[in-house]
């Protein structure tokens, strides 16, 4: 049984005044260094302990206020090595009650930090040094340009580069990472070939960083929202949501940090938090765990934990909430109606929680909120007067976010190139205005120097103070401290940093947490006495709809006596025979919108028609969302896998056959066409 200890942290003040950062006797300091300090003793930097071990790291500090992670030359040291030993930084506690002083000296500087274990009582303690050499993050902010603070709120993408996709980098992207000294970048699908690829990309952003590390982010949700192309395809969100497991999302996102974190990727643009309380959602639906706020609260702080386990940091999304809307953000602005009790019981309480247990950073919404912010704007496509959307409002980002609900860390937009923005406010009026709600980083700016020359003299006219500035800066690098996200003195070769990506990625770890999570998640939601299927050699078997081949694919490893039949509705009466001729139809449907799951809509006429025409028992597969049942409520039995990664089918088909025994609850409601409700939340069967 894992014991668990609070870790807490404060200042120690004895003996100071024997650590000031003054050079060792007779040691003279490398060129522009001016002290060694624990990183821990950062006031903005806290740490977690994990297997009662807290990684401690080294920093060379610069006289112009930049910083590093040192590694040559280092001793590190514990005064009493019963409390504790440390090994290159890493502090591993005995077990044995007691306070020990673990120290690092470079030869020419030293610096140490208490730490005392309390087991009895379940506590660790920390204390830090005090004085103004750790003020590393104030003292690197005051040494910056106005252009240098700028920069590390921008994070621009380089998806393309004059039409090719960006797998190397060039000298111009190269040249612009400097330029405008950027704090991060975003990588997507295009980006992402190879482990080996991806580690070289990464790498080369982060030697085009002048000073600080680079947040290399991506949207690595699992699901339909997977940017890897290398990587392990675990289930979506709905799927883990349908699971009820914390250990599952733990698990899965303890895997997606590893390989985020093997190739150098530091940032997950996720969990998203949204609760996917409307079926017309078009753009969250099974990104979401599910309908109920505290099942996306419970299950998203774990894929959090296990995230934060790796290194990664992680984004809670789309905040105050895009779960209840009907329109998609990247095409127009969605609309959240309710008033804020409302509001706080459903939208907001996962991301409460999330920030209460430590999130890094909370992604806004491009969506608006009319009973937090009525503020209107006049638009700059077609004149009319509009809302202001979460992204670009003071009152939900600071009033909401940073005043009434305590949120420390950091906050992004989402993407600024999103239509719901860019048509509305311009690529310029909308990065000035989201600095001044209250953002930190403005991602995926429409057009990098207009953006930055537009921030640029929004802080030169007073428009935004250099403070307000200052802030998201003073945030921005505390996440990178809290997370090692620093420049290394000295970097690990390329080599061996490619054999570990490789090794990580779709290892075998991961594969089988991938097949943990698609089995678990499989949801039957309706069974006639057909499931689980006992055909006989001589019953054929027919597959139609969505993704036929690949289902044929499954099936086939059970049954030998199948047909596809790979064509939309009507059925020809040629196909039409040969559907009448099977003893079980397997129809899978994929919808991702309203019009796609009508009655009316081709998938479903087909569905329809092998319930209607023939006599075989008909099972349905929602291959994405679990309402399809809505538009074919007839057929003989019905499962849902939430996603159309190859490991959901098999499970799906598993399922069917009896191998897989579905144990899965719906994580939302799925209504009937008139309104009225089909099958509940938590609605389940097994067998």
């Amino acid at each position: 049984m894992r014991k668990f200890f609070k870790l807490f942290i404060t200042s120690f003040l004895g003996f100071a005044l024997l650590l000031t950062g003054i050079p060792l006797a007779g040691a003279t300091a490398a060129s522009g260094i001016k002290d060694l300090v624990i990183d821990l003793n950062v006031p903005q930097v806290t740490r977690e302990v994990k297997d009662n071990t807290i990684q401690l790291n080294a920093l060379n500090v610069y006289e112009d206020g930049h910083f590093k992670l040192a590694s040559e030359n280092l001793t590190w040291k514990s005064s009493n090595k019963n409390i504790a030993a440390v090994k290159d930084g890493a502090v591993t506690l005995s077990g044995h009650n007691g306070k020990t002083f673990i120290s690092v000296s470079d030869g020419s500087y030293t610096d140490r930090i208490a730490i005392q274990f309390k087991g009895n009582q379940g506590e660790i303690l920390v204390d830090k040094e005090m004085g103004s050499r750790y003020d590393l993050i104030g003292q690197a902010i005051n040494k910056m340009s106005m252009e240098e603070k700028v920069g590390q709120m921008l994070m621009p993408d380089f998806r393309n580069w004059k039409g090719q996709n960006v797998t190397v980098m060039n000298d111009e992207i190269a040249a612009l990472v400097k330029k405008y000294h950027l704090g991060g970048v975003i990588l997507f699908r295009e980006n992402t070939v190879t482990a080996a690829q991806t580690t070289k990309l990464v790498s080369a952003y982060q030697e085009a960083a002048e000073k600080y590390g680079l947040l290399v982010s991506v949207d690595q949700e699992g699901g339909i929202v997977t940017r890897l192309q290398f990587g392990t395809d675990f289930p979506g969100n709905m799927a883990l949501g349908a699971s009820r497991s914390e250990e599952l999302a733990e698990k899965v996102g303890k895997a997606i940090g590893e390989e985020l974190n093997a190739v150098g990727i530091n940032m997950n643009f996720g969990p998203v938090l949204d609760v996917n309380n409307n079926p017309d959602n078009p753009v969250i639906g099974v990104r979401s765990f599910g309908e109920d706020p505290k099942l996306v609260a419970k299950l998203g702080n774990a894929y959090i934990k296990g995230l934060h386990d790796t290194g990664t940091a992680g984004a809670a999304k789309h905040f105050p909430g895009h779960g209840d809307t009907a329109t998609d953000s990247h095409l127009g602005i969605p609309e959240v109606p309710h008033d804020m009790d409302r509001l706080k019981q459903v939208e907001l309480y996962p991301f409460q929680q999330a920030m209460d247990a430590g999130i890094d950073a909370v992604m806004s919404a491009h969506v608006t909120f009319p009973k937090i912010d009525s503020t209107k704007a006049i638009s700059k496509k077609d004149g009319t007067e509009i809302a202001i959307p979460g992204t670009l409002s003071h009152k939900v980002l600071t009033g909401l976010m940073r005043e009434e609900m305590g949120f420390k860390g950091v906050i992004v937009t989402d993407a600024m190139n999103m239509q719901a923005i860019s048509d509305h406010f311009g690529p310029v009026d909308a990065a000035v205005r989201a600095v001044k709600a209250g953002t930190d980083i403005v991602l995926m700016p429409v057009g990098l120097e207009s953006v930055a020359n537009g921030l640029y003299d929004a802080v030169n006219s007073g428009d935004i103070s250099i403070e307000r500035i200052d802030q998201s800066v003073e945030r921005i690098l505390t996440l990178k401290l809290n997370r090692g996200i620093v420049k290394a003195e000295v970097e690990k070769s390329l080599d061996e940093k490619i054999a570990n990506a490789e090794k990580v990625a779709r290892s075998a770890e991961h594969l089988q947490v991938e097949k943990e999570a698609a089995a678990k998640s499989i949801t039957l939601v309706k069974n006639s006495g057909v499931l689980p299927l006992k055909a006989a050699a001589e019953d054929k078997i027919v597959v139609v709809g969505s993704s036929a081949p690949t289902l044929l694919a499954e099936v086939q490893k059970h049954h030998q006596n199948v047909t596809v039949i790979n064509t939309a509705a009507p059925l020809s009466a040629a196909n039409l025979a040969i559907a009448k001729s099977a003893k079980y139809i397997i129809v899978g449907t994929n919808t991702s919108t309203v019009s796609g799951r009508l009655p009316s809509a081709s998938i479903m006429q087909l569905a329809n028609q092998m319930i209607d025409q023939t006599d075989a028992a008909v099972i349905g597969v929602g291959l994405r969302n679990p309402y399809d049942i809505m538009a074919y409520p007839n057929a003989d039995a019905y499962l849902t896998q939430y996603g159309t990664k190859n490991v959901s089918f098999e499970a799906a088909v598993n399922t069917i056959f009896g191998i897989n025994k579905p144990t899965a609850k719906l994580p939302v409601t799925i209504f009937n066409q008139d309104g009225s409700v089909l099958y509940g939340f938590d609605h389940g069967l097994g067998f």
